[in-house]
């Protein structure tokens, strides 16, 4: 299992190395059909002291379209020496395998992707020798999946959408809709997927917003030894109206919403779980604590 939000990021490729065949075109850019799809190393080491490591490498075969490579990077903030690394990675990649290499570069916030998706060009000011072009995946072109049935459709694609749009406004809908289809579509690889999300969002507020939707909705979500269940565990100890209140309490704060003496008061006091519950849904999105109750 991965340990970083990175890994989490370009993991995600190597668990399903068809993604990205599904999720350029929803963000307006075509590829040729891939027929078959194989990981290859990642080391693009020539000599000891300069060692150099794409984070994923894939050669996709097509059937009218020939051979290419895609390399996939996750790239958090802006680095300069970047734009070295990633000219070296598809001239050594084009000497190596004698293949047309690609460069895909997938952001988390839309500053960074702005500037990945700059053409790098090498050489003097009056001529250009190498100019590498990358695509982008960022959340600026690839959409937020809210629906839980479009999320069900296709679990990879969704989860990597969420860790994509991890700085966006929207994310607790977009969390909540992903936690919803996990939930429905079960089994061992609906929690691994759920893992990888916890561990891809880094963010220690943005996890446990995950960590408290799927405690909620995990009374259908079977399995054991996992992340979830602890979660699961946790809430059947404190009793299940007092977990209810805790999460309702814990993600108001999460999300920066106020909550008076008065209301504090009512939350804790409530022990009907339905009605914890509409407050629970209610507090994934809700822009003060007043909503919470509205009729």
């Amino acid at each position: 299992m991965v340990s970083s939000p990175h890994e989490a990021m370009h993991q995600i490729f190597r668990e399903d190395p068809r993604l990205f065949a599904r999720a350029l075109p929803k963000a307006g850019i075509t590829l040729p059909e891939p027929a078959e799809v194989q990981l290859l190393d990642t080391d693009l080491t020539e000599i000891r002291p300069l060692e150099r490591r794409v984070d994923t490498l894939l050669r996709v075969d097509t059937a009218d379209s020939g051979s290419y490579l895609l390399a996939i990077e996750m790239q958090g903030r802006r680095d300069p020496d970047k734009l070295n690394s990633w000219t070296y990675y598809l001239a050594h990649l084009y000497a190596k395998y004698e293949l047309p290499p690609v460069l895909l570069v997938v952001c988390q916030d839309k500053t960074t992707a702005s500037w990945a998706a700059e053409p790098i060009r090498i050489g003097p000011s009056t001529h250009t020798s190498i100019a590498v072009f990358p695509l982008v995946l960022g959340p600026d072109n690839l959409p937020a999946i809210i629906d839980p049935d479009e999320a069900a459709q296709d679990l990879g694609l969704s989860v990597f959408s969420a860790l994509t749009h991890a700085k966006d406004p929207a994310l607790p809908a977009i969390l909540d809709a992903l936690a919803t289809a996990l939930v429905d579509t079960g089994g061992e690889i609906a929690k691994d997927w759920a893992e990888f999300t916890e561990i891809g969002l880094g963010d220690p507020r943005t996890r446990a917003l995950w960590r408290n939707l799927m405690a909620t909705y995990t009374s259908r979500f079977p399995g054991s030894g996992t992340l979830i269940e602890e979660s699961i565990n946790k809430g059947l100890a404190e009793g299940e109206s007092r977990g209810r209140t805790n999460d309702i309490l814990r993600l108001l704060t999460l999300r920066g919403i106020d909550v008076p003496e008065a209301a504090h008061e009512r939350i804790t006091g409530c022990t009907d779980l339905e009605t914890l519950g509409v407050w629970f849904d209610r507090s994934v999105t809700a822009v003060d604590v007043e909503e919470l109750f509205a009729p």
